[in-house]
């Protein structure tokens, strides 16, 4: 190998590692902050779900993260206390289908006080403790069910490769409105162009779209 090509991947090495680092320390102050910022709001949004519907006030699920390990996501529930046993459950040959849509705009066991929860994205609050843990990042591919990512192709296993995120470049280019396949260009997309400043323009697409409420459900 030639000399300018070892500079060439010493230099793109040392400036990954730095960028882990950055990121991590971003994490964890800008998770910790909203935190304690958000504490009125963590207890009014509790107080509300158990008032409508009871409790619990959060939902557990596993999710695969980094390198496919296995996690438990906390949401704020925003779904009536029904059985969700086998409410996902998938049988594919190859790998998931490009056209496979997660969620659709018409659920009856989302509760009213659920729905907005989910139109402004404070259902995944409790998120940000996850972030803490290490266990997500402000940005990145959103987590996915274990069901579906055991059915992952080679290609689309390759979102696994950094920390899920409560954000990511899918969700500001359509969050739940996308299919599969999109959503894996884009998650794709942003693991070969990872920035500081690329994760600074998701954060502030993603506050626009909030504030919006598009493309939740």
């Amino acid at each position: 190998m030639e000399k300018g090509s070892r500079r060439y991947l010493l230099t793109k090495t040392i400036d990954e590692n730095r960028y882990r680092i950055e990121k991590r320390l971003f994490d964890i102050f800008i998770a910790s902050l909203l935190i304690i910022c958000c504490i009125p709001l963590y207890l009014l949004i509790a107080s509300l779900i158990v008032i409508s519907s009871g409790r619990p006030i959060l939902f557990k699920q596993k999710r695969s993260g980094k390198d496919n390990r296995e996690f438990i996501i906390y949401k704020f529930r925003s779904m009536k206390q029904t059985n969700q046993l086998n409410r996902h459950v998938y049988s594919w040959h190859e790998s998931v289908p490009d056209h496979f849509v997660f969620k659709t705009n018409v659920d009856d066991t989302i509760t009213p006080i659920g729905r907005v929860l989910r139109k402004y994205s404070l259902d995944e609050l409790p998120q940000l403790f996850n972030v803490v843990f290490g266990e997500m990042s402000i940005v990145g591919p959103r987590p996915e069910i274990t069901e579906i990512t055991q059915y992952y192709s080679s290609r689309q296993a390759k979102r696994l490769v950094v920390k899920p995120g409560i954000t990511g470049y899918a969700q500001v280019n359509g969050r739940s409105e996308i299919n599969h396949g999109k959503k894996i260009e884009y998650d794709l997309y942003y693991i070969e162009n990872q920035s500081f400043l690329f994760d600074l323009k998701i954060i502030l697409s993603t506050i626009k779209q909030v504030v919006k409420g598009k493309g939740a459900f």
